[in-house]
């Protein structure tokens, strides 16, 4: 037989590496184009109609005219248009024609503009940010994000309410999501927790149960965001091992004040995996920087009336006027020894570890600094998964965990359309993406080169990537055995131990309104029964709250629920469970909402807004009129900005009345004006006034009522005000 030629051989040898063709990189360079982003977005609200370059068409609509640096409006074929008012037709008044290809390009996308929208947390919000290391974590983790300090990761943060649609409202009593994207230099790494560190479930196939639970009931179609009804305390009153997560459902963290001053966990137990392998166990917490706040019942419920989108206005409004919000994100590690000897099992994500045994160790700081350009194009369509990890970062076998982990990515197929959702723009990681996964619907990549599998036997770039034993992910190695059961751990078995160190770790005020968020939900369940369930399971948490919701429901208490395992009620207490814990210590990122009037003394409104503002916090104005007030002594209209019947004073976490004189006489015939001054006194919050205000203390019922939260003008300086607003709420108000 004939031997090969080796020059003949030579000339077959597939592309080196010089001139061999590149491999798909996303994002891609050069960047793909993108649909046009305006350079002076917002200017709108300077000049709302645009009257420039414009003429009337025969049927007095208007048409406006590019130049002046206005684009011309094109297809989304690039095609540029000739007319966006009107579709082709046969003559003036006949019959729209088949071939009007432009009207069938622009009716085509909107026929298809949405898409599913998540089964839980349909409604969020999301920002840009970053962040920063704080010091070297190569001792616990080989994560490169971690790798020095101050090293900076871009990040994507979406905030969420967990059981609303998309159209539900903010303040909704409920769990809140809190969802990170790390863009690190090894790929994405989505950190994807909620505001509580708990759970309601142990195993992740109870989840859809969970969720049908508390949804809208199906045969009625509501109640929309709410767990107030039969289905979800039928539920949970037959799941004990819900029982922590409801005590922390019932308290003041589900109605939080912004989405800026609450917590946020990574709830499950993780790993950090160093370069040489070994692993420790990590529970990942997100402290702001802003303290803790949220709100009242009676108030959220307001704050849905007057402005359902407050939480996404609040996270706008601070970033875009500079008030970047921070959280330090902060973990607790632990090892093996640790693990064996806590009270309960680390992998049920029903229990914490009190930051008292496991100290929290900031690791890095996150900044929010940007909004979205398009709300769909990214929070609606990013794609957060719990198993997005990196190097250095494992999981543990938390059943709860495992589950998301499988579940994930069948979501992101369902609501995004195509297995290529990581080339969008908001998932696409920011560092190089190789790899020989090809085609499907949407494919964005150049995909170059002729080998599209491995092993081959092609050379240099031609070859492709190949997987990296030392630099890439690799796998906590464990010993793993035992019989296939389906099975519940014994470990798992305390379901109200920790549900009454939660309980007895709070300050007196969080325990009342824990205790009538337990009966306002329960008292809007129909069925008896379930009512008298879920109080049974409280007496084993605490005598004292299942008897006050007991009494609060106008019920005998029953007999307690037989427990798994007889619960510990000598846990100590944790006050670092307390929101108080976390109060804020300045009015920094609040706002003072101040009532004004024709005569209002503008010194002093200068003043007070100077004092606040220099404090971090922000100062709205409102009055009868929205068209302004002509202050004392002045002759033009000074703008405000809002109407009274707009600015409920739950808008806000502090007032001040500066109006006076007539027009506070007028003010005070005006109902919105009772409903601003009662609520504020009833919703325990800080109340400054000048004397001239005394109409408006009168008709809010609260002139006889004055306590040490509300502030004579006459005698206290703004300076000294604002340092007493700190302070937030006077919870020992008798309302």
């Amino acid at each position: 037989m004939p031997q090969p030629d080796p020059a003949t051989e030579a000339s077959r040898t597939p592309a080196v590496e010089a001139g061999g063709p590149r491999l798909p990189t996303y994002p891609q360079d050069p960047a793909p184009p993108q649909p046009p982003t305006p350079s002076n977005a917002g200017a709108a609200a300077d000049n709302p109609v645009y009257t420039d370059r414009t003429e009337p068409g025969e049927g007095g609509e208007l048409h406006q005219l590019p130049g002046n640096g206005i684009p011309p409006l094109t297809t989304s074929q690039g095609q540029p248009l000739s007319d966006d008012q009107n579709s082709l037709k046969v003559g003036d008044r006949g019959p729209t024609l088949l071939e009007d290809h432009a009207f069938r390009d622009k009716m085509f996308h909107f026929d298809h503009e949405r898409i599913p929208e998540r089964v839980v947390h349909a409604r969020g919000y999301g920002a840009h940010g970053t962040f920063t290391a704080a010091e070297d974590l190569s001792d616990l983790t080989r994560a490169s994000l971690f790798a020095e300090a101050g090293k900076e990761t871009p990040v994507f943060v979406r905030f969420s309410t967990v059981a609303g649609n998309l159209g539900s409202f903010d303040l909704a009593r409920d769990v809140r999501g809190f969802a990170t994207k790390f863009y690190t230099d090894e790929g994405n790494w989505d950190l994807v927790g909620n505001n509580i560190p708990v759970f309601f479930i142990q195993d992740a196939l109870k989840f859809p149960d969970l969720v049908h639970a508390v949804k809208e009931e199906q045969d009625r179609g509501w109640p929309q965001a709410q767990s107030a009804h039969d289905t979800f305390w039928d539920f949970v009153g037959l799941m004990p091992e819900s029982t922590h997560m409801l005590l922390w459902q019932m308290s003041d963290r589900t109605i939080p004040r912004s989405f800026r001053f609450m917590q946020g966990f990574g709830v499950h137990t993780f790993r950090f995996v160093d370069a040489d392998g070994a692993s420790t166990f990590v529970k990942f917490h997100w402290v702001p920087r802003q303290g803790l706040q949220s709100v009242v019942w009676n108030e959220a419920v307001k704050i849905n009336g007057a402005d359902p989108d407050f939480h996404r206005r609040d996270l706008w409004t601070a970033i875009t006027n500079g008030d970047f919000p921070e959280w330090d994100l902060c973990v607790q590690t632990f090892d093996d020894d640790f693990a064996d000897s806590f009270e309960f099992d680390v992998l049920d994500s029903t229990k914490i570890i009190p930051e008292e045994q496991v100290p929290l160790r900031v690791i890095g700081t996150m900044r929010l600094d940007r909004v979205v350009d398009n709300v769909f194009s990214e929070t609606e369509q990013v794609a957060f998964m719990s198993q997005n990890v990196v190097p250095g970062i494992d999981f543990s076998n938390d059943p709860l965990l495992q589950g998301r982990n499988f579940s994930y990515l069948d979501t992101q197929l369902k609501r995004l359309g195509s297995t290529n959702f990581s080339q969008l723009p908001v998932n696409a990681p920011r560092c190089p993406v190789m790899h020989f996964q090809r085609d499907g619907h949407m494919q964005m990549g150049r995909q170059a080169g002729r080998a599209n599998y491995e092993p081959n036997s092609f050379t240099g770039a031609a070859a492709g990537p190949r997987a990296d034993r030392e630099a890439g992910f690799r796998t906590v190695e464990r010993p793993e055995s035992g019989t296939t059961r389906r099975v519940r751990a014994e470990s798992f078995a305390d379901h109200y131990s920790q549900a009454g160190q939660f309980w007895r770790s709070q300050t007196a005020v969080e325990q009342d309104h824990i205790r009538m968020a337990f009966v306002f939900e329960l008292s809007r369940c129909e069925i008896p029964a379930i009512r008298k369930r879920v109080v049974a399971n409280l007496r084993n948490v605490d005598e004292e709250l299942a008897a006050g919701v007991a009494d609060g429901l106008g019920m005998d208490l029953p007999e307690a629920t037989e427990p798994a395992v007889a619960p510990r009620h000598d846990l100590p207490d944790s006050p670092a469970l307390s929101m108080a814990f976390r109060a804020p210590d300045s009015f920094a990122g609040r706002k003072l909402g101040i009532l004004v009037s024709d005569g209002t003394d503008g010194a002093l409104l200068d003043a007070l807004t100077q004092a606040v503002t220099s404090a971090g916090g922000l100062v709205e104005t409102a009055a009868l009129k929205v068209g302004g007030v002509v202050l004392a002594g002045g002759q033009a209209r000074t703008p405000v900005d809002h109407k009274i019947d707009g600015a409920p004073s739950v808008l806000f976490d502090a007032v001040a009345l500066l109006a006076t004189g007539e027009g506070a006489t007028e003010l005070a015939g005006h109902p919105a004006v009772r409903d601003f001054v009662s609520d504020a006194f009833s919703h325990y919050k800080h109340i400054a006034y000048v004397q001239g205000a005394q109409p408006l203390l009168d008709v809010g019922g609260v002139a006889d009522r004055l306590d040490e939260a509300c502030h004579d003008l006459g005698s206290v300086t703004p300076d000294d005000l604002v340092a007493a607003l700190a302070g937030l709420r006077r919870w020992e108000r008798d309302v």
